[in-house]
């Protein structure tokens, strides 16, 4: 008799599991956290997976932007969601792999994060208004060394890639610029455009339509040669030997998201990146795809973090 109400206890339990597991995914509305202001590079991803993500899952995905404090405000968002997938996070590097390592006081941690996915990277092109009259990096080289601190550049926060990606150029090429902090790539973008600032590292697919336009004058590309794309806008390397600037974006959730959800997300997101509207998309926008799996990710991050530590520590970038 004991065996007999074993096995129905058993049966019972398994199909428990079953239901489980066969519960869909997502069962409310999603939010993909942006922590960026609205229009940059961070935005119009998260504003193009969302109705493809919606569409997959046969639910509601919505973007809430969250900018400020070189992404932190985002992250701490995330870090205390709610592990169930409602909440998910589409970040920049410099959240992960340089706010560590340049911030005495920070209110999350890697671990804090459930890495699902890497999404694109991309170049940045170092940009100036069409008014600034260098215009050549060879150029802005001696302006820059005629007049020390003159020239200002800015960046979407502290410890941002558009932020450390010029302080790395500033060392290389022995010059001293001044940096204009904002919360986001476009609202500086826009500053460069009014001529309230000189210069701006910015990702390529932001900058070709303004340069486009005759809004913004290209000085280089963060490229290690010429993109084929832009056969006319030469690499700042040409000038400046060794210098790359670029940025990845990947999509996180909050930690102990179970991993079968994990993987479910990551498998929806890479077959997204396969569709041909999808990899349009990344082409006009000058996104390379580098879309993995969770641990592949989460081991690239590591590696991300040891190098921009020494990046930050070689410009001295240490705030409270």
């Amino acid at each position: 008799m004991n065996i007999r109400v074993a096995l129905a206890a058993a049966l019972f339990a398994c199909s428990l599991a079953g239901a489980t597991q066969a519960e869909p995914y997502p069962v409310k509305t999603v939010t993909i956290i942006v922590p960026a202001s609205a229009g940059g590079v961070v935005d119009r991803m998260a504003r193009t997976l969302a109705p493809q993500l919606a569409a997959a899952w046969g639910n509601q995905v919505i973007v809430e932007n969250k900018p400020g404090a070189n992404n932190q405000i985002g992250a701490e968002y995330v870090a205390r969601a709610n592990p169930d997938g409602a909440t998910l996070f589409l970040s920049p590097e410099s959240t992960f792999v340089v706010n560590p390592y340049v911030y005495s006081k920070l209110q999350y941690k890697l671990s804090d994060f459930a890495p699902i996915s890497g999404l694109f990277s991309i170049y940045q092109c170092l940009c100036a208004n069409p008014a600034f009259p260098a215009n050549t990096v060879a150029e802005l080289i001696a302006l820059a060394k005629s007049k020390p601190g003159s020239i200002n550049y800015g960046t979407f926060g502290v410890g941002s890639s558009g932020h450390l990606n010029m302080e790395m150029f500033s060392k290389m090429a022995g010059v001293k610029l001044t940096a204009v902090h904002y919360k986001g790539a476009a609202p500086a973008t826009n500053d460069v455009i009014g001529g309230h600032i000189q210069l701006i590292s910015v990702a390529i697919g932001s900058a070709v339509p303004q340069m486009k336009g005759g809004k913004l004058k290209a000085l280089g590309v963060g490229s290690p040669k010429r993109l084929a794309k832009l056969p006319n806008v030469p690499a700042v390397a040409e000038t400046v030997p060794g210098y790359e600037a670029a940025s990845w974006f990947g999509l996180f959730g909050p930690a102990k998201m179970p991993r079968p959800l994990v993987d479910r997300i990551n498998a929806d997101v890479r077959q997204i990146f396969e569709k041909p509207e999808m990899k349009k998309f990344l082409d006009v926008q000058f996104f390379e795809p580098m879309t993995d799996s969770p641990d592949e990710f989460a081991a690239f991050i590591k590696t991300e973090g040891t190098k921009w530590s020494k990046v930050a520590h070689d410009a001295g970038i240490k705030l409270d």
